[in-house]
């Protein structure tokens, strides 16, 4: 039912896991205002239910999520950074001996682009503290492969081998979050997309941390290289044996190592990447039905509407239109706002 063909990546140059599942999440950066705090302080932030992000410029604090995780109280570093899901309640400070504020009220009752707070802010008497966050938007795609390949809470601290490099980036991004420069947003979304990025290096650097998933998967020294051959050419008919052999294992070992740390079977995993790549083609393209089913390396547009219904509960022609109705949707209220 398949043959080889792979035409839907997005270059020929694209040849590793990590940067083609980033393209289809669609991830974007989105830096909020960075701040200051001299002297005591402590904020409670709601749960936002999106990828976030916060970073110690200056100075050290410490960041404390709800009861439901086990990570506790987290001192944070200068140029430590912390990525969590947003799907719970925190509390950032330096100090349990000051009543808990309101982080949406205090940093929306300060003029700027730097929020300031703290016991010390009109004396300047205190301890200071400088950070800046943001949160990454994703498309469902993203939501679906991104947040469940993360654990909910990942400390990166700034003393392994990317220490020069958050440093830097810190520093930059909060210098461009603070100025009127012309550019100045777009550079700070660049930016904090860099640091993203090495934040997910750092990521799988300690693949011990990461859930059972395709991100512990591409970090596997001995599964990555059979991922990335499925990534490379997702259209081929792999077999197990194939897949196997190409990182010198046994059909059984090779099979049995693969879904400890991908979570789903081999060719499972390769499946739901060509039904990924499905969703995008139909989406955002204009390809004929039976061009999509061929570049995916299947023979006929049932055996294609088949797999396609059977990894995502809908027929490929409904996605489609679907698709294409809520973009109709999203223009005309974009329209109607302008």
């Amino acid at each position: 039912m398949l043959e080889s063909a792979d035409n839907l990546r997005d270059s020929t140059d694209m040849t590793d896991p990590l940067t083609e599942t980033l393209a289809l999440t669609e991830a974007r950066c989105h830096v909020s205002r960075g701040f200051e705090a001299i002297g005591d302080w402590a904020l409670h932030y709601p749960a936002s239910n999106r990828l976030k992000f916060s970073a110690v410029v200056e100075g050290t604090c410490w960041i404390d999520f709800d009861d439901e995780l086990p990570t506790g109280r987290i001192e944070l570093m200068p140029g430590d950074i912390v990525l969590f899901d947003g799907r719970h309640e925190f509390v950032k400070g330096n100090s349990d001996a000051v009543p808990i504020g309101d982080a949406v009220a205090a940093f929306g009752t300060t003029d700027g682009p730097i929020a300031r707070f703290g016991s010390g802010t009109t004396t300047g008497i205190g301890p200071r503290v400088v950070g800046v966050g943001g949160h990454v938007s994703l498309n469902r795609t993203g939501e679906e492969l991104l947040m469940r390949a993360l654990p909910p809470v990942l400390h990166l601290r700034a003393t392994d081998d990317r220490a020069a490099t958050f440093h830097w980036l810190l520093h930059r991004l909060l210098r461009e979050a603070s100025t009127a420069d012309l550019g100045a947003s777009l550079a700070a979304a660049d930016v904090a997309h860099l640091l993203f990025l090495e934040a997910l290096r750092a990521c799988l650097a300690e693949v011990d941390a990461l859930p059972v998933g395709w991100l512990r998967a591409i970090a596997d020294e001995r599964i990555g290289p059979a991922l990335r051959l499925m990534h490379d050419h997702p259209g081929r008919a792999w077999q197990l044996e194939e897949l196997a052999r190409a990182v010198a294992m046994s059909r059984t070992t090779f099979a049995e190592r693969f879904r400890s740390v991908a979570g789903v079977p081999p060719l499972t995993y390769l499946l739901n990447w060509r039904m990924r790549l499905a969703e995008r083609a139909l989406r955002d393209g204009d390809q004929p039905m039976s061009a999509v089913a061929h570049s995916l390396g299947y023979t006929s547009d049932s055996a294609f509407s088949n797999a396609f219904k059977r990894v995502n509960g809908i027929a490929p022609r409904r996605y489609r239109e679907a698709a294409r109705a809520a973009r109709a949707d999203a223009g005309a209220e974009e329209a109607a706002t302008a």
